[in-house]
């Protein structure tokens, strides 16, 4: 008989979903195929990716979960704390044998401390960005996280620094575009199902939550309003309701598709894109890109005050240079974005640049099989 093993994973954004899941298919793969079988028992929080992998709805949905910057943080404390509080009450009543991490910091960190003060081992997958900010978070993720695996290749020798080891596995979105590649539609194919004509394509990437939507896509629309030889097309967030978007798109021939990101990037000639995991997404996928970021006045306050990094968007910070654009606060208006996506189009003097760095960003990377390397690791240890 398999021996049982319970497993609590928490992740919060959208990113975290689609990790979370690639995770945990190899997990059951690669438990599938063992001659020393253990039978899982998942309970997670997560999105509509998950749920497919896993097969039962999350005890949260990440729709209900992800809230940006400081001022929006302190606007919605009471429901955190109120999730924090149910969180830790049903890892209690489900009684797992690990928890299982995934990025969302703010968060994570906190049942990290408090599931280790219960005895609970604790797995932490995606490093929280100790070192753009509050460095000092190392000692505590020292205590309180048994196996943190790193997806970033300057992550393992910042550790190295505190004598805290950790495994780095590479990025799991090198895992996630290699499986879409083997389903990917030609552009002819992505047209004609979705009803679009042979304009190229600009795509507008204004993120997954309400506020960042609410601030950075009127700007974007602005933006490309004057570029009627094109068709303009938005990727709607999967875990928001597609009626959240009609506020926007009133008088507008700009078209929404949702769940269909990686064929609407690979069918466009360029993208204006939110800082964050699609920043990366489209650099890997080979889309030239300008990079948004636009927080509420008071968030982004604190936030200049504390974070030390010189790039917000991953393709730089994994660069360590400026490959593509970035328009922060109030340089994230829409004359400067139609500005800068002039210059990454067709004919822009900065297109050939900006996919030429993309091709060192990916022999930077390495190899994929992140979440593999996660999955076969996590197996060794509860197995021992």
């Amino acid at each position: 008989m398999a021996k049982k093993c319970k497993l609590y994973i928490i992740s919060g954004e959208a990113s975290g979903d689609l990790h979370g899941s690639n995770f945990v298919k190899e997990l059951l793969s690669l438990n599938a195929a063992s001659s020393e079988k253990l039978d899982f028992e998942f309970r997670y929080w997560g999105g509509d990716k998950m749920e497919e992998a896993i097969g039962v709805p999350p005890a949260k949905h990440i729709c209900d979960l992800a809230f940006m910057g400081f001022l929006e943080v302190l606007k919605n404390i009471k429901t955190i704390l109120n999730n924090i509080k149910y969180c830790k009450q049903d890892i209690l009543d489900f009684k797992p044998d690990a928890i299982f991490l995934i990025d969302y910091p703010g968060f994570n960190l906190r049942i990290a401390q408090w599931a280790k003060e219960n005895g609970i081992k604790v797995y932490y997958y995606i490093s929280p960005t100790v070192w753009a900010w509050k460095e000092s978070r190392v000692h505590k993720i020292k205590k309180s996280v048994d196996h943190m695996f790193v997806i970033l290749p300057f992550e393992k020798p910042f550790y190295d620094k505190y004598d805290y080891p950790v495994e780095y596995v590479g990025h799991p979105l090198l895992d996630a575009i290699e499986q879409y590649r083997s389903v990917q539609l030609s552009r002819e194919e992505f047209l004609k199902a979705n009803n679009l004509s042979s304009k190229p394509i600009i795509a507008l990437l204004p993120g997954s939550r309400k506020q960042e939507i609410k601030l950075k896509l009127p700007e974007m629309l602005k933006a490309v309003h004057p570029f009627t030889e094109y068709q303009v097309i938005v990727a709607g967030a999967p875990s928001l309701d597609p009626s959240f978007y009609n506020e926007f798109m009133r008088n507008s021939d700009v078209r929404i598709l949702h769940g269909k990101t990686y064929d609407l990037l690979c069918a466009s000639e360029l993208a204006a894109v939110t800082s964050g995991t699609a920043t990366l997404e489209t650099a890997l996928l080979g889309i030239p890109q300008v990079v948004c970021y636009k927080t509420s006045s008071i968030s982004y306050s604190i936030a200049k005050r504390l974070v030390k990094i010189k790039f917000i968007s991953l393709v730089n910070l994994i660069m360590d240079k400026e490959v593509v654009k970035e328009l922060i606060q109030n340089d994230c208006n829409y004359l400067a974005l139609r500005l800068e996506l002039m210059h990454v189009m067709k004919n822009g003097e900065k297109r050939d640049s900006i996919l030429h760095e993309y091709e060192d960003l990916i022999k930077l990377l390495g190899e994929g099989g992140a979440s593999k390397k996660v999955a076969q690791s996590l197996l060794k240890t509860i197995r021992s």
